[in-house]
C-alpha cells in the first residue's frame, strides 16, 4: 500500500543560511501576494481568471526586469505559492458551489506564517539535508525519512526552523487490529469519554494549554502593546509571544498524536461524531474551550492513522441524537441543554452519565 507521509525535523542553519532561508520565504509570500493582485485586478477588468502556470509564465517574464532579486533563491519558492493561490482558489470555488462559506484567499503579511516549499534534489544524510540553492543545512535530530522524497516544506516558528519532508512510502497492507470496537463522545470538561465492547468506560482529560498559559499569555500580550512600533523591543516582545504559542500548540499537537495513535493501533472500530466545530467555534462563551481541545485536528489523525494501522473509523451523522437517545431502552429526549451533565429516561428509569451514554450510542454503530 502507497502512502504519503511527512517527516518533521528541526533545522539547526548557521547565520548565512538563516538570511537565505528568510529571502525563500520572502520570495515565496511576494509570489502569492503578486499572483492574488494580479487575479483580482485580471477579474475586475476582464471578468476572467488564470491559472498557476499562466502565472509563473508571467513572472518569469518580469524577473530580469522588475524582479530581478527572485534569482537568489530557487526557482521553486515563487512557483509553489503560485500553486498554492491556485489550490485555494480551487477551495473557495468548490466551497461557494457546494454552499460551504469558505473563505477568499488572503494576502499574507510578513513574519506570519512564514514558509515555502522545495521540489527537485532533495537528499538526506546523517543529521542533515540537502535543498535546492540552499545546500547542507544541519538537523538537531537523526532523521529516520523512509520512501521517495516528494518536496520539502521549510516553515519558521519564533525563532526555529523546521523542515517537512513529504514522501511517497511503500507499507505492506496491515493486519486488522483484534481490539474491542468504541465510541468516542468528545467534550470539554473531559476531551474524549470512551465505552468499548467490553463495557469499560474510559474518560481521558485534555492538557488544556491555552488554559494553563493564559494568565502568561495576556501579561506578555499587555507587554507586547507597549512597546513602540517599530522599535526592537517590540520585536523582542514579539518573539517571546511567539515562543509560547508554539508551546501551547506543540503541548496540543503531542497530546493529540499520542492519543490517536494509541486508539488507531488498539481499536479494532471508531466510532465518532461528525460535528460542526467551525459553527461551534461561533459561540462566544465557549469558542476559546473548543479551541483549546482541537477536535477537528483530532478527526483527522485519526482518519489516516486509521488506514495505516488496520483499524475502521465510521463517522456518526451529524444530526444523530446521541445525548438525548436512552442506551438502555432507545427513547429520545426532547431536549438536552449542554448544563445537564447527568439524566434520568423518562421511561426506563436508566440513571445516565451524559457522555459515556452518548459514546454508548455511538459504540451500537459500529454493528
Amino acid at each position: 500500500m502507497k502512502i504519503n507521509r511527512a517527516y518533521r525535523y528541526e533545522l539547526d542553519p548557521n547565520c548565512e543560511q538563516q538570511i537565505l532561508l528568510a529571502k525563500h520565504a520572502g520570495v515565496a509570500r511576494f509570489a502569492y501576494n503578486w499572483g492574488l493582485a494580479r487575479r483580482i485586478e485580471l477579474y475586475q477588468q476582464t471578468g476572467k481568471s488564470t491559472n498557476a502556470i499562466e502565472q509563473h509564465r508571467e513572472l518569469n517574464r518580469l524577473k530580469k526586469t522588475q524582479f530581478p532579486w527572485m534569482y537568489e533563491v530557487s526557482k521553486c519558492a515563487p512557483q509553489e505559492a503560485l500553486r498554492d493561490l491556485d489550490r485555494a482558489f480551487r477551495n473557495f470555488f468548490r466551497g461557494r458551489k457546494e454552499g460551504r462559506k469558505v473563505g477568499f484567499p488572503r494576502f499574507k503579511k510578513k513574519g506570519r506564517d512564514d514558509s515555502f516549499r522545495l521540489t527537485g534534489a532533495i537528499h538526506v544524510w546523517d543529521r542533515a539535508v540537502q535543498l535546492p540553492r540552499l545546500g547542507m543545512i544541519r538537523l538537531k535530530e537523526v532523521p529516520h525519512v523512509q520512501g521517495r522524497i516528494l518536496s520539502a516544506t521549510v516553515s519558521r516558528e519564533a525563532d526555529r526552523w523546521f523542515v517537512s519532508l513529504t514522501v511517497e512510502e511503500e507499507i505492506p497492507d496491515p493486519a486488522p487490529v483484534e481490539g474491542p470496537a468504541c465510541g468516542i463522545d468528545v467534550g470539554l470538561s473531559h476531551f474524549a469519554t470512551i465505552v468499548t465492547e467490553d463495557g469499560e468506560v474510559v474518560k481521558i482529560e485534555a492538557p488544556k494549554p491555552l488554559e494553563h498559559y493564559l494568565r502568561i499569555l495576556r501579561r506578555r500580550q499587555r507587554r507586547h502593546s507597549r512597546k513602540q512600533k517599530g522599535s526592537s523591543n517590540r520585536k523582542k516582545s514579539a518573539l517571546r509571544l511567539a515562543r509560547l504559542h508554539r508551546r501551547i500548540r506543540n503541548i496540543r499537537r503531542d497530546f493529540l498524536h499520542k492519543l490517536s495513535t494509541h486508539l488507531a493501533k488498539t481499536k479494532r472500530v471508531i466510532v465518532v461524531e461528525d460535528l460542526n466545530v467551525t459553527g461551534m467555534l461561533r459561540n462566544p462563551q465557549l469558542a476559546r474551550y473548543i479551541a483549546d481541545v482541537g477536535w477537528g485536528e483530532f478527526r483527522r489523525m485519526l482518519e489516516y492513522k486509521t488506514q495505516w494501522y488496520g483499524s475502521k473509523l465510521l463517522v456518526a451523522n451529524r444530526y444523530y441524537p446521541s445525548s438525548k437517545t436512552c442506551s438502555v431502552c432507545g427513547h429520545v429526549m426532547d431536549k438536552m441543554p449542554l448544563h445537564i451533565r447527568e439524566w434520568t429516561c423518562q421511561i426506563c428509569g436508566t440513571h445516565h452519565d451524559r457522555d459515556a451514554n452518548a459514546a454508548m450510542n455511538l459504540l451500537t454503530l459500529a454493528g
